[in-house]
């Protein structure tokens, strides 16, 4: 195995292709090898990947509804001196998908954890978008608790690095209508089954991907790259709401709040793009 003898096993959490079965290099094959257990998000689908490259390592499934019970378990395996194999359905495992929990909890007992990079969905989604990918937030899939989901949303609405979301095929179009209530007709990219044989991107409008999903079915796993808000569009509408009150009411709205005098100037300064001297002197003389 890689690396030194250790007092316990060692953890690897091994990226596995998202489409295209190539697409795994020849370190995550080899531990995949080598390990002593593949932790799997499904054994079933795993077993395409691992009889196509000729691995008879021994499989558990490890997922979103067994991993804390399962979680002891492996952690004991760990501490006998075990190697174990985290791998997801598709791309990276900890990046919406099981392993988060395993890794905090080998972290703590002093397991080492490695990772096997490969690929992660989100990044070819967005190098590949045509929108900025210097700077982005990635949300993963959106929460299904209506409450926790328009609280994304509304965080959501003055970001200004791009941002990218996880979708099934038939819940894409009730997402893409909120995206759109909620953020206004801003570009979007849907890129549809990425690194497959049909694989799709196309760039428009939300309105227009609302009407294009209406029009078709979508079909496929999607990856939605969303354009962040300009910097001067979110400063303009944060200005905005304050131009039809004098600066002396909204110095007033602020003490009024509890606030004492020198941060109620500062904020109004703040809010309004203006030197604290404006505020002083529109309020104190």
């Amino acid at each position: 195995m890689e690396d030194t003898e250790q007092k316990y096993g060692v953890l690897y959490l091994i990226a596995t292709p998202i489409g295209n079965l190539e697409d795994i290099t020849f370190r995550a094959v080899r531990l995949l090898k080598e390990a002593d257990l593949i932790c799997a998000e499904d054994t079933r689908t795993s077993a395409k990947l691992l009889t196509h490259y000729d691995i008879h390592t021994p499989t558990t499934s490890y997922h979103e509804h067994n991993k804390l019970g399962k979680l002891p378990v492996l952690l004991e395996k760990l501490k006998t001196g075990q190697t174990l194999a985290v791998i997801t359905d598709a791309g990276t495992p900890g990046i919406s998908d099981p392993g988060e929990e395993l890794v905090a909890a080998c972290v703590e007992e002093g397991i080492p954890v490695y990772a096997v990079p490969g690929a992660v969905a989100a990044a070819c989604a967005v190098t590949t978008s045509g929108l900025s990918s210097r700077r982005f937030a990635f949300e993963a899939f959106l929460p299904k608790k209506k409450k926790k989901r328009q609280q994304v949303l509304e965080e959501l609405k003055n970001e200004t690095r791009t941002m990218i979301i996880y979708e099934a095929p038939h819940h894409l179009l009730a997402t893409l209508r909120e995206l759109h209530g909620t953020l206004g007709d801003r570009r979007v990219v849907l890129c549809r089954e990425l690194t497959k044989r049909y694989e799709e991107k196309e760039m428009m409008l939300l309105s227009e991907a609302v009407r294009q999903c209406e029009a078709n079915e979508p079909r496929g796993e999607y990856v939605v790259v969303i354009e962040g808000k300009t910097f001067l569009e979110v400063v303009n509408e944060k200005y905005d709401q304050w131009k039809d009150i004098s600066i002396a009411e909204h110095f007033q709205r602020y003490m009024d709040e509890g606030m004492d005098r020198k941060e109620a100037m500062k904020r109004v300064a703040a809010d309004r793009g203006i030197r604290k001297r404006d505020v002083y002197d529109a309020v104190c003389r």
